[in-house]
Protein backbone atom coordinates (compact mmCIF):
# COMPACT_ATOMS: atom_id res chain seq x y z
CA UNK A 1 0.00 0.00 0.00
CA UNK A 2 1.53 3.32 -1.08
CA UNK A 3 1.20 6.42 1.06
CA UNK A 4 -0.66 9.44 -0.38
CA UNK A 5 1.35 12.28 -1.87
CA UNK A 6 1.10 15.53 0.09
CA UNK A 7 1.70 18.08 -2.62
CA UNK A 8 1.61 21.16 -0.42
CA UNK A 9 4.64 19.98 1.62
CA UNK A 10 6.64 19.16 -1.51
CA UNK A 11 5.66 22.50 -3.06
CA UNK A 12 6.76 24.40 0.05
CA UNK A 13 10.18 22.75 0.04
CA UNK A 14 10.58 23.21 -3.72
CA UNK A 15 9.87 26.94 -3.43
CA UNK A 16 12.37 27.25 -0.58
CA UNK A 17 15.05 25.65 -2.80
CA UNK A 18 14.17 27.89 -5.75
CA UNK A 19 14.27 31.06 -3.65
CA UNK A 20 17.65 30.08 -2.21
CA UNK A 21 19.33 28.99 -5.47
CA UNK A 22 17.76 31.25 -8.09
CA UNK A 23 19.50 34.57 -7.18
CA UNK A 24 22.93 32.94 -7.39
CA UNK A 25 22.02 31.27 -10.69
CA UNK A 26 20.83 34.58 -12.18
CA UNK A 27 23.92 36.50 -11.03
CA UNK A 28 26.33 33.91 -12.43
CA UNK A 29 24.21 33.41 -15.56
CA UNK A 30 24.27 37.11 -16.46
CA UNK A 31 28.05 37.13 -15.99
CA UNK A 32 28.44 34.24 -18.43
CA UNK A 33 26.06 35.92 -20.89
CA UNK A 34 27.91 39.26 -20.78
CA UNK A 35 31.25 37.51 -21.35
CA UNK A 36 29.74 35.74 -24.36
CA UNK A 37 28.36 39.00 -25.79
CA UNK A 38 31.74 40.73 -25.52
CA UNK A 39 33.60 37.59 -26.64
CA UNK A 40 35.63 37.65 -23.42
CA UNK A 41 37.27 34.29 -22.56
CA UNK A 42 35.62 32.75 -19.50
CA UNK A 43 38.91 31.68 -17.93
CA UNK A 44 39.82 30.53 -14.44
CA UNK A 45 39.62 34.09 -13.07
CA UNK A 46 35.96 34.32 -14.14
CA UNK A 47 35.29 30.87 -12.67
CA UNK A 48 36.71 32.09 -9.35
CA UNK A 49 34.58 35.23 -9.58
CA UNK A 50 31.49 33.10 -10.26
CA UNK A 51 32.07 31.02 -7.14
CA UNK A 52 32.47 34.12 -4.98
CA UNK A 53 29.37 35.72 -6.53
CA UNK A 54 27.32 32.55 -5.99
CA UNK A 55 28.29 32.42 -2.31
CA UNK A 56 27.54 36.10 -1.74
CA UNK A 57 24.28 35.91 -3.70
CA UNK A 58 23.05 33.00 -1.57
CA UNK A 59 23.58 35.15 1.53
CA UNK A 60 22.58 38.61 0.32
CA UNK A 61 20.13 38.35 -2.59
CA UNK A 62 17.30 36.35 -1.05
CA UNK A 63 14.29 38.63 -1.34
CA UNK A 64 12.36 39.64 1.76
CA UNK A 65 9.37 41.15 -0.07
CA UNK A 66 6.19 39.36 1.04
CA UNK A 67 3.78 38.00 -1.56
CA UNK A 68 0.57 40.04 -1.59
CA UNK A 69 -2.65 40.00 -3.54
CA UNK A 70 -1.44 42.56 -6.09
CA UNK A 71 2.03 41.39 -7.08
CA UNK A 72 2.84 43.79 -9.89
CA UNK A 73 1.86 46.79 -7.78
CA UNK A 74 4.91 45.89 -5.68
CA UNK A 75 7.43 46.08 -8.49
CA UNK A 76 9.02 49.24 -7.06
CA UNK A 77 9.45 47.60 -3.66
CA UNK A 78 10.95 44.51 -5.32
CA UNK A 79 13.30 46.61 -7.46
CA UNK A 80 14.36 48.70 -4.46
CA UNK A 81 15.09 45.61 -2.39
CA UNK A 82 17.07 43.98 -5.22
CA UNK A 83 19.07 47.14 -5.88
CA UNK A 84 19.97 47.58 -2.20
CA UNK A 85 21.09 43.97 -1.86
CA UNK A 86 22.99 44.06 -5.16
CA UNK A 87 24.82 47.20 -4.03
CA UNK A 88 25.92 45.37 -0.88
CA UNK A 89 27.13 42.41 -2.95
CA UNK A 90 29.02 44.55 -5.43
CA UNK A 91 30.57 46.53 -2.58
CA UNK A 92 31.82 43.27 -1.07
CA UNK A 93 33.30 42.31 -4.46
CA UNK A 94 35.13 45.64 -4.67
CA UNK A 95 36.63 45.10 -1.22
CA UNK A 96 37.72 41.57 -2.16
CA UNK A 97 39.17 42.82 -5.45
CA UNK A 98 41.11 45.57 -3.69
CA UNK A 99 42.53 43.21 -1.07
CA UNK A 100 43.52 40.48 -3.54
CA UNK A 101 44.77 42.86 -6.28
CA UNK A 102 42.92 40.93 -9.01
CA UNK A 103 40.69 43.70 -10.37
CA UNK A 104 42.93 44.23 -13.40
CA UNK A 105 42.16 40.71 -14.64
CA UNK A 106 38.58 41.63 -15.53
CA UNK A 107 37.67 43.80 -18.55
CA UNK A 108 35.97 46.98 -17.32
CA UNK A 109 33.20 46.94 -19.92
CA UNK A 110 32.28 43.37 -18.94
CA UNK A 111 32.05 44.24 -15.23
CA UNK A 112 30.23 47.54 -15.90
CA UNK A 113 27.62 45.91 -18.16
CA UNK A 114 27.18 43.00 -15.76
CA UNK A 115 26.70 45.41 -12.86
CA UNK A 116 23.84 47.15 -14.70
CA UNK A 117 22.16 44.10 -16.23
CA UNK A 118 22.08 41.83 -13.18
CA UNK A 119 19.77 43.94 -10.94
CA UNK A 120 17.30 44.24 -13.82
CA UNK A 121 17.38 40.48 -14.41
CA UNK A 122 16.95 39.79 -10.69
CA UNK A 123 13.95 42.14 -10.50
CA UNK A 124 12.25 40.47 -13.46
CA UNK A 125 12.92 36.99 -12.05
CA UNK A 126 11.58 38.01 -8.64
CA UNK A 127 8.37 39.37 -10.16
CA UNK A 128 7.86 36.23 -12.25
CA UNK A 129 8.63 34.00 -9.25
CA UNK A 130 6.03 35.80 -7.16
CA UNK A 131 3.49 35.51 -9.95
CA UNK A 132 4.08 31.74 -10.09
CA UNK A 133 3.97 31.52 -6.30
CA UNK A 134 0.70 33.46 -6.19
CA UNK A 135 -0.85 31.16 -8.80
CA UNK A 136 0.26 28.03 -6.98
CA UNK A 137 -0.90 29.25 -3.57
CA UNK A 138 -4.31 30.06 -5.04
CA UNK A 139 -4.75 26.40 -6.01
CA UNK A 140 -7.16 24.72 -3.56
CA UNK A 141 -4.99 21.60 -3.71
CA UNK A 142 -2.36 23.46 -1.69
CA UNK A 143 -4.76 24.69 0.99
CA UNK A 144 -4.48 23.58 4.62
CA UNK A 145 -7.75 22.91 6.45
CA UNK A 146 -8.23 25.11 9.52
CA UNK A 147 -10.50 25.25 12.55
CA UNK A 148 -10.52 28.01 15.17
CA UNK A 149 -11.18 27.42 18.87
CA UNK A 150 -13.01 30.30 20.49
CA UNK A 151 -15.35 32.76 18.77
CA UNK A 152 -14.35 36.34 19.59
CA UNK A 153 -13.23 39.51 17.88
CA UNK A 154 -9.67 38.47 17.13
CA UNK A 155 -10.59 34.96 15.97
CA UNK A 156 -13.37 36.31 13.76
CA UNK A 157 -10.92 38.83 12.25
CA UNK A 158 -8.41 36.05 11.57
CA UNK A 159 -11.07 33.86 9.93
CA UNK A 160 -12.27 36.74 7.76
CA UNK A 161 -8.77 37.57 6.57
CA UNK A 162 -8.01 33.95 5.80
CA UNK A 163 -11.22 33.66 3.79
CA UNK A 164 -10.52 36.82 1.80
CA UNK A 165 -6.86 36.10 1.05
CA UNK A 166 -6.38 32.99 -1.08
CA UNK A 167 -2.60 33.38 -0.84
CA UNK A 168 -2.72 32.26 2.78
CA UNK A 169 -3.38 28.74 1.39
CA UNK A 170 -5.74 28.05 4.31
CA UNK A 171 -9.41 27.07 4.25
CA UNK A 172 -11.38 27.75 7.43
CA UNK A 173 -13.92 25.01 8.23
CA UNK A 174 -15.39 26.90 11.18
CA UNK A 175 -15.30 27.62 14.92
CA UNK A 176 -15.58 25.61 18.11
CA UNK A 177 -17.03 27.34 21.17
CA UNK A 178 -19.04 26.23 24.19
CA UNK A 179 -21.53 29.04 23.67
CA UNK A 180 -24.45 28.75 21.27
CA UNK A 181 -24.56 30.45 17.87
CA UNK A 182 -27.42 32.68 19.08
CA UNK A 183 -25.43 33.86 22.10
CA UNK A 184 -22.34 34.52 19.96
CA UNK A 185 -24.27 36.28 17.22
CA UNK A 186 -22.46 34.09 14.67
CA UNK A 187 -24.80 34.85 11.79
CA UNK A 188 -22.12 35.31 9.15
CA UNK A 189 -18.72 33.92 8.32
CA UNK A 190 -17.56 30.35 8.94
CA UNK A 191 -20.10 28.24 10.87
CA UNK A 192 -20.02 27.12 14.48
CA UNK A 193 -19.05 23.42 14.23
CA UNK A 194 -19.58 22.39 17.83
CA UNK A 195 -18.46 22.72 21.41
CA UNK A 196 -14.89 22.30 22.63
CA UNK A 197 -15.32 18.60 23.62
CA UNK A 198 -16.26 17.90 19.98
CA UNK A 199 -12.97 19.29 18.63
CA UNK A 200 -10.58 16.26 18.83
CA UNK A 201 -13.02 13.94 17.07
CA UNK A 202 -13.68 16.49 14.33
CA UNK A 203 -9.93 17.08 13.77
CA UNK A 204 -9.32 13.34 13.35
CA UNK A 205 -12.36 12.68 11.18
CA UNK A 206 -11.78 15.61 8.80
CA UNK A 207 -7.93 15.56 8.64
CA UNK A 208 -7.57 19.12 9.93
CA UNK A 209 -4.09 20.55 9.32
CA UNK A 210 -4.08 23.67 11.51
CA UNK A 211 -5.83 24.65 14.75
CA UNK A 212 -5.89 28.24 16.03
CA UNK A 213 -6.68 28.47 19.74
CA UNK A 214 -8.12 31.91 20.49
CA UNK A 215 -9.46 31.44 24.02
CA UNK A 216 -8.97 34.30 26.51
CA UNK A 217 -6.01 34.20 28.90
CA UNK A 218 -8.34 33.65 31.86
CA UNK A 219 -9.16 30.25 30.35
CA UNK A 220 -5.54 29.09 30.46
CA UNK A 221 -6.45 25.84 32.28
CA UNK A 222 -8.94 25.05 29.55
CA UNK A 223 -6.30 25.72 26.88
CA UNK A 224 -3.85 23.36 28.58
CA UNK A 225 -6.46 20.61 28.75
CA UNK A 226 -7.34 21.16 25.11
CA UNK A 227 -3.69 20.89 24.03
CA UNK A 228 -3.41 17.59 25.91
CA UNK A 229 -6.49 16.23 24.13
CA UNK A 230 -5.04 17.24 20.75
CA UNK A 231 -1.74 15.43 21.35
CA UNK A 232 -3.32 12.41 19.66
CA UNK A 233 -3.44 14.28 16.34
CA UNK A 234 -0.80 15.59 13.94
CA UNK A 235 -2.43 19.00 13.47
CA UNK A 236 -0.25 22.10 13.83
CA UNK A 237 -1.51 24.15 16.78
CA UNK A 238 -1.21 27.93 17.18
CA UNK A 239 -2.29 30.05 20.09
CA UNK A 240 -3.66 33.55 19.61
CA UNK A 241 -2.48 35.78 21.24
CA UNK A 242 1.07 35.42 22.58
CA UNK A 243 1.21 32.90 25.46
CA UNK A 244 4.38 30.93 26.22
CA UNK A 245 3.51 28.83 29.27
CA UNK A 246 3.32 25.42 27.60
CA UNK A 247 5.62 22.50 26.94
CA UNK A 248 6.23 23.69 23.40
CA UNK A 249 7.51 21.83 20.33
CA UNK A 250 9.51 24.15 18.03
CA UNK A 251 7.92 27.32 19.44
CA UNK A 252 8.25 30.40 17.24
CA UNK A 253 6.40 33.66 16.94
CA UNK A 254 5.09 34.85 13.60
CA UNK A 255 2.11 36.57 12.06
CA UNK A 256 -0.59 35.52 9.65
CA UNK A 257 -2.12 38.39 7.70
CA UNK A 258 -1.20 40.84 10.46
CA UNK A 259 -2.53 38.66 13.31
CA UNK A 260 0.23 37.67 15.81
CA UNK A 261 0.37 33.93 16.54
CA UNK A 262 2.67 31.55 18.38
CA UNK A 263 3.51 28.09 17.04
CA UNK A 264 2.93 25.80 20.02
CA UNK A 265 3.42 22.46 18.28
CA UNK A 266 5.12 22.62 14.88
CA UNK A 267 7.53 20.58 12.80
CA UNK A 268 11.21 21.62 13.04
CA UNK A 269 11.46 21.15 9.27
CA UNK A 270 9.38 24.12 8.15
CA UNK A 271 10.72 26.17 5.21
CA UNK A 272 14.41 25.98 4.37
CA UNK A 273 15.12 23.67 7.33
CA UNK A 274 13.13 20.94 5.60
CA UNK A 275 15.26 21.43 2.50
CA UNK A 276 18.46 21.15 4.53
CA UNK A 277 17.19 17.97 6.20
CA UNK A 278 16.22 16.38 2.88
CA UNK A 279 19.47 17.32 1.14
CA UNK A 280 21.48 15.89 4.04
CA UNK A 281 19.55 12.61 3.80
CA UNK A 282 19.97 12.29 0.04
CA UNK A 283 23.69 13.18 0.00
CA UNK A 284 24.57 10.78 2.84
CA UNK A 285 22.43 8.00 1.34
CA UNK A 286 24.00 8.31 -2.09
CA UNK A 287 27.44 8.30 -0.49
CA UNK A 288 26.69 5.18 1.58
CA UNK A 289 24.77 3.04 -0.93
CA UNK A 290 27.74 2.06 -3.15
CA UNK A 291 29.30 0.48 -0.04
CA UNK A 292 26.06 -1.00 1.28
CA UNK A 293 24.59 -2.47 -1.93
CA UNK A 294 27.00 -5.45 -2.13
CA UNK A 295 26.29 -6.23 1.53
CA UNK A 296 22.53 -6.01 0.87
CA UNK A 297 22.78 -8.38 -2.09
CA UNK A 298 24.65 -10.97 0.02
CA UNK A 299 22.13 -10.64 2.86
CA UNK A 300 19.20 -11.06 0.44
CA UNK A 301 20.69 -14.30 -0.89
CA UNK A 302 21.36 -15.66 2.62
CA UNK A 303 17.85 -14.84 3.84
CA UNK A 304 16.29 -16.45 0.77
CA UNK A 305 18.41 -19.61 1.01
CA UNK A 306 18.07 -20.22 4.76
CA UNK A 307 14.28 -19.94 5.22
CA UNK A 308 11.11 -19.88 3.10
CA UNK A 309 9.61 -16.52 2.30
CA UNK A 310 10.63 -13.19 0.72
CA UNK A 311 14.02 -11.64 1.42
CA UNK A 312 12.49 -8.20 1.94
CA UNK A 313 9.71 -7.80 4.49
CA UNK A 314 7.26 -4.93 3.96
CA UNK A 315 5.24 -3.56 6.85
CA UNK A 316 2.78 -0.68 7.23
CA UNK A 317 3.94 1.99 9.64
CA UNK A 318 3.08 5.61 10.37
CA UNK A 319 5.15 8.23 8.59
CA UNK A 320 5.08 12.03 8.47
CA UNK A 321 1.84 13.47 9.92
CA UNK A 322 0.71 9.97 10.87
CA UNK A 323 0.12 8.94 7.26
CA UNK A 324 0.62 5.23 6.47
CA UNK A 325 3.85 4.30 4.70
CA UNK A 326 5.46 1.00 3.71
CA UNK A 327 8.79 0.31 5.41
CA UNK A 328 11.31 -2.23 4.05
CA UNK A 329 13.35 -4.61 6.21
CA UNK A 330 15.23 -7.84 5.62
CA UNK A 331 13.01 -10.64 6.84
CA UNK A 332 14.37 -11.98 10.12
CA UNK A 333 11.44 -14.19 11.15
CA UNK A 334 9.59 -17.16 9.71
CA UNK A 335 6.41 -14.99 9.74
CA UNK A 336 5.52 -11.71 8.03
CA UNK A 337 2.97 -10.07 10.33
CA UNK A 338 1.25 -6.87 9.24
CA UNK A 339 -2.23 -7.03 10.74
CA UNK A 340 -4.25 -5.41 13.49
CA UNK A 341 -2.43 -7.46 16.13
CA UNK A 342 1.37 -7.85 16.00
CA UNK A 343 3.38 -9.59 18.72
CA UNK A 344 6.66 -7.80 19.44
CA UNK A 345 9.86 -9.76 18.97
CA UNK A 346 11.62 -10.81 22.17
CA UNK A 347 15.26 -11.65 22.82
CA UNK A 348 14.74 -15.42 22.59
CA UNK A 349 11.83 -15.32 20.14
CA UNK A 350 11.41 -18.69 18.40
CA UNK A 351 10.06 -16.95 15.29
CA UNK A 352 13.47 -15.38 14.61
CA UNK A 353 15.59 -17.32 12.11
CA UNK A 354 19.30 -18.02 12.75
CA UNK A 355 20.41 -15.53 10.07
CA UNK A 356 17.73 -13.15 11.35
CA UNK A 357 19.21 -13.21 14.85
CA UNK A 358 22.57 -12.14 13.44
CA UNK A 359 20.99 -9.39 11.34
CA UNK A 360 19.06 -8.04 14.34
CA UNK A 361 22.13 -8.06 16.56
CA UNK A 362 23.93 -5.67 14.23
CA UNK A 363 20.77 -3.89 12.92
CA UNK A 364 21.60 -5.08 9.40
CA UNK A 365 17.92 -5.87 8.86
CA UNK A 366 17.31 -2.11 8.69
CA UNK A 367 19.56 -1.54 5.64
CA UNK A 368 16.70 -1.61 3.05
CA UNK A 369 15.33 1.49 4.75
CA UNK A 370 18.01 3.49 2.94
CA UNK A 371 15.69 3.01 -0.05
CA UNK A 372 12.83 4.39 2.06
CA UNK A 373 14.99 7.44 2.74
CA UNK A 374 15.66 8.04 -0.96
CA UNK A 375 11.92 7.66 -1.61
CA UNK A 376 11.24 10.44 0.90
CA UNK A 377 9.21 8.20 3.24
CA UNK A 378 11.88 8.18 5.95
CA UNK A 379 14.92 10.09 7.12
CA UNK A 380 18.29 8.81 8.29
CA UNK A 381 17.61 10.27 11.74
CA UNK A 382 14.23 10.63 13.41
CA UNK A 383 11.79 8.78 15.67
CA UNK A 384 11.77 5.07 14.85
CA UNK A 385 8.52 4.03 13.11
CA UNK A 386 6.43 1.43 14.88
CA UNK A 387 3.94 -1.01 13.40
CA UNK A 388 0.48 0.49 12.91
CA UNK A 389 -1.02 -1.91 15.46
CA UNK A 390 1.49 -0.76 18.09
CA UNK A 391 0.87 2.91 17.27
CA UNK A 392 -2.87 2.51 17.80
CA UNK A 393 -2.21 0.87 21.15
CA UNK A 394 0.37 3.30 22.55
CA UNK A 395 -1.34 6.51 21.35
CA UNK A 396 -4.10 5.73 23.86
CA UNK A 397 -1.67 5.24 26.74
CA UNK A 398 1.09 7.84 26.26
CA UNK A 399 0.32 11.55 26.13
CA UNK A 400 1.97 13.23 23.16
CA UNK A 401 2.72 9.94 21.42
CA UNK A 402 1.47 11.12 18.01
CA UNK A 403 3.49 14.38 18.15
CA UNK A 404 6.58 12.32 17.25
CA UNK A 405 5.00 11.96 13.78
CA UNK A 406 5.45 15.69 13.06
CA UNK A 407 8.74 14.66 11.40
CA UNK A 408 9.61 11.78 9.04
CA UNK A 409 10.53 8.56 10.87
CA UNK A 410 14.20 7.64 10.97
CA UNK A 411 16.45 4.62 10.63
CA UNK A 412 18.02 5.66 13.94
CA UNK A 413 17.24 8.33 16.48
CA UNK A 414 18.02 9.99 19.79
CA UNK A 415 16.12 7.28 21.66
CA UNK A 416 18.14 4.48 20.07
CA UNK A 417 21.58 5.91 20.93
CA UNK A 418 20.41 6.34 24.53
CA UNK A 419 19.60 2.65 24.92
CA UNK A 420 15.88 2.68 24.06
CA UNK A 421 15.99 -0.20 21.60
CA UNK A 422 14.52 -3.67 21.42
CA UNK A 423 11.42 -5.02 23.09
CA UNK A 424 9.12 -2.62 24.98
CA UNK A 425 7.40 -5.07 27.32
CA UNK A 426 6.72 -2.34 29.91
CA UNK A 427 4.90 0.94 29.26
CA UNK A 428 7.69 3.01 30.80
CA UNK A 429 10.07 1.69 28.13
CA UNK A 430 7.95 3.16 25.34
CA UNK A 431 7.43 6.32 27.40
CA UNK A 432 11.22 6.76 27.51
CA UNK A 433 11.39 6.41 23.71
CA UNK A 434 8.70 9.03 23.23
CA UNK A 435 10.43 11.42 25.66
CA UNK A 436 13.65 11.20 23.65
CA UNK A 437 11.74 11.61 20.36
CA UNK A 438 10.07 14.82 21.59
CA UNK A 439 13.43 16.10 22.82
CA UNK A 440 14.78 15.52 19.30
CA UNK A 441 11.93 17.57 17.83
CA UNK A 442 12.66 20.45 20.23
CA UNK A 443 16.41 20.59 19.59
CA UNK A 444 16.90 19.38 16.00
CA UNK A 445 19.90 20.58 14.00
CA UNK A 446 22.08 19.09 11.25
CA UNK A 447 24.89 18.78 13.79
CA UNK A 448 22.61 16.78 16.10
CA UNK A 449 21.76 14.43 13.21
CA UNK A 450 25.45 13.86 12.48
CA UNK A 451 26.18 13.19 16.16
CA UNK A 452 23.35 10.65 16.31
CA UNK A 453 24.62 8.88 13.17
CA UNK A 454 28.17 8.73 14.54
CA UNK A 455 27.01 7.42 17.94
CA UNK A 456 24.78 4.85 16.22
CA UNK A 457 27.77 3.34 14.41
CA UNK A 458 29.85 3.32 17.62
CA UNK A 459 27.02 1.76 19.63
CA UNK A 460 26.48 -1.03 17.10
CA UNK A 461 30.17 -1.88 17.26
CA UNK A 462 30.35 -1.78 21.06
CA UNK A 463 26.98 -3.29 21.92
CA UNK A 464 26.52 -6.36 19.74
CA UNK A 465 24.16 -7.93 22.27
CA UNK A 466 21.38 -5.36 21.81
CA UNK A 467 18.45 -6.61 19.73
CA UNK A 468 16.95 -4.02 17.37
CA UNK A 469 13.21 -4.29 16.73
Amino acid sequence: MEEPVVFKNEFSQLMAVVQAVLPAAVAVGTLVLVCWVYDAPFGSHFVALSLVVAALAAMLLKSSVRVSGNLFAQWTAIAGSVLARWTMLFGALLVIGYMTKVSALYPRRVIFTWTLVTPLALTIVNIVLRAVLRRMLSDPANSRRVVIVGHNEISYTLATRLQNDHLSAMKVDGFFDDRSAERLGADSGPPLLGKLPDLPAYVKAHFIDVIFVALPIRHIRRVLDLIDELRDTTASIYYVPDILVFDLIQSRTQEILGIPVVAMCETPFAGYRGVVKRLTDVVLCLAALPLLLPVMVVISILVKLTSPGPAIFQQRRYGLDGRPIVVYKFRTMNVTEDGDVIVQATKEDKRVTPIGRFLRRYSLDELPQFINVLQGRMSLVGPRPHAVAHNEWYRKLIKGYMVRHKVPPGITGLAQINGCRGETSELHQMQARVDYDLEYLRHWSVLLDLKILARTVLRLVRDANTTAV
